[in-house]
């Protein structure tokens, strides 16, 4: 049993880190305007317990991506320089759709992970009462 109860953390941790990995990709793309903005990128790292590793996941610290900022060209801003530039976001659209795909798709993997699981779990409960 402890094995079924194993498996239903191991995948509500990918759950929520992939949640958590989701909330930055909305935010990088609700952000892909803001003058100045860096992508936020997120790592999963393992969790550990009692000083060892589990087989569990969880969301590490952000990090800011430091690829250069896209230089924009609108002379009427306040924040141009002389030339007209100014520094805009280094969020790429199509990059942040694909990982919030891959995200949703990851999550997904993980909810019927964990409802397979819960109804192996059930069925086992199910034959023991008889």
């Amino acid at each position: 049993m402890t094995d079924f109860l194993a498996s239903l953390a191991i995948s509500a941790s990918g759950m929520d880190a992939q949640s958590m990995r989701l909330r930055h990709i909305s935010e990088n793309i609700a952000n892909a305007d803001t003058p100045g903005y860096r992508r936020k990128t997120i790592a999963f790292e393992p969790m550990i317990e009692h000083g060892q590793k589990t087989s569990e996941v969880q969301a590490g610290l952000v990090q800011l991506d430091q690829s250069p900022l896209k230089p924009v060209y609108d002379p009427g801003n306040p924040l141009a320089d002389s030339t007209g530039h100014y520094d805009g976001s280094n969020v790429d659209l199509v990059v942040e759709i694909a990982d919030a795909r891959e995200a949703q798709r990851s999550y997904e993997a993980n909810l019927k992970l964990f409802d397979q699981a819960r109804q192996m779990a059930s069925g086992l409960l199910d034959l023991l009462r008889r």
